[in-house]
């Protein structure tokens, strides 16, 4: 039983998180946590684990999008690599502090956070892109498959900044950071929508590589589970990478906030009941 539990959240989740660019971790997580210690059909997850094993899946759920993705030419490696220097350390950092929660602080915490993205997809769609991060010194071009050429530029510091508390969000709760960067390159660093989704899983693979190390290093990684996951997760990866191409993902998202929101209050309430 467990193992069809995990095949199907491995594979529905990298789906889900590919298709958007959020990586999947908003549902891997909670999903293990609800299964393993609301349920107590998967055995041995603690927040912890389930943070560890989701930064680990992430790293096979980011390769395989942003393999599809650059095939396309949707993803902005030079300010991807750059964006690594804050990525890095703040999931790495993340990793640490995650090590103090207990299951009610978790379920509070990372409740809270799952209502904040909600709301985040909800204006995200409503706020123009911000100029005041636009810097003429660092403007660049970038050529999609089509053709089509795009201008911005900002300051490397103002993105090493955001990217350490994307990183610091990946390890300490195990969602891939998608969640925040896409928003964050839309509305703040000016990036093409195009673009923004494959470098966002680009974001997904790193953070979660550096993540998972951190958690590895706690013994905060569940290997067995991995055995379904990461398989299923790898695949729903590129089911997701394709249904982008030939499908608005405006429905998605909406159908998304509504999941997001209902999870993080029924966390949210845990806590109280």
């Amino acid at each position: 039983m467990y193992i069809i539990i995990l095949i199907l959240i491995g594979l529905l989740a990298s789906m889900i998180g590919a298709l958007v660019g959020l990586g999947g971790g908003v549902f891997i997580v909670p999903l293990l946590v609800f299964f393993g210690t609301e349920l107590q059909w998967v055995d041995g997850i603690t927040p912890q684990i389930a943070v560890g094993t989701s930064s680990a899946v992430l790293i096979f759920i980011g390769l395989s999008a942003m393999l599809g993705y650059g095939r396309k030419s949707q993803v902005d490696y030079k300010n991807g690599r750059m964006f690594l220097i804050g990525i890095i350390p703040g999931a790495l950092v993340g990793s640490y502090v995650n090590r103090f929660f207990t299951i009610d602080g978790f379920y509070l915490y990372f409740g809270l956070f799952l209502i904040f993205i909600s709301l985040l997809l909800i204006i995200r769609s409503r706020i123009k892109p911000f100029k005041i991060f636009q810097n003429e010194k660092y403007m660049q071009r970038f050529t999609d498959a089509d053709g089509t050429e795009y201008q911005y530029g900002f300051s490397p510091l103002v993105a090493i900044v955001l990217t350490f508390v994307v990183g610091f969000s990946t390890g300490l709760f195990g969602i891939g950071g998608g969640a925040l960067m896409t928003p964050i390159m839309l509305i703040l660093l000016r990036m093409p929508p195009k673009v923004t989704v494959g470098t966002s899983m680009m974001i997904v693979f790193f953070a979660g590589l550096a993540s998972a190390f951190g958690h590895m290093l706690q013994g905060n990684i569940h290997y067995y589970y991995l055995l379904f996951l990461v398989p299923a997760a790898f695949i729903g990866a590129r089911l997701g990478v394709n249904i982008n191409q030939v499908i608005s993902s405006q429905g998605t998202v909406i159908v998304l906030r509504l999941v997001l929101m209902g999870l993080g209050l029924y966390m949210v309430l845990q806590t109280f009941f």
